[in-house]
């Protein structure tokens, strides 16, 4: 799969916008897709990220909140594929970045959405 130029998408990108859309899609979209968007959004808000790090996240956050966007999120079972595509890449790209702390902020606010069982599946994050 080829990544979209996520980065046309940083203007679409907003705290508020991120907050609805999660929770909106989170049960639909999955742990995995849920876990990862926590993990960048509050790496987002850590000081010790570098700027350009900091844009290419607001480029990948803005193209999961976009309705606009390679594979349409109406679509069934495949409408958020690209966009778990292009969050894990961004992940992976600022992992080091990624404190422990971010990682456990994240998997809580987890448990707001998935129980357990769900939640297992972040083990895997990296696989498709």
């Amino acid at each position: 799969m080829e990544l979209p130029d996520f980065m046309n998408y940083a203007g679409k990108f907003s705290a508020n916008d991120f907050t609805e859309k999660i929770s909106r899609v989170a049960k639909r979209a999955g742990a995995k897709l849920v876990y990862a968007a926590l993990i960048l959004y509050y790496t987002l808000q850590s000081d010790k990220v570098s700027k350009t790090d900091k844009a290419i996240i607001i480029g990948a956050l803005g193209y999961m909140i976009s309705p606009l966007d390679g594979i349409p999120d109406a679509i069934p079972i495949v409408g958020l594929t690209d966009d778990m595509a292009v969050l894990v890449y961004v992940l992976k790209k600022v992992w080091t970045n990624v404190e422990p702390e971010i990682k456990d902020k994240a998997k809580e606010k987890l448990s707001k959405w998935f129980d357990e069982d769900e939640i297992a599946e972040i083990d895997d994050l990296f696989k498709a």
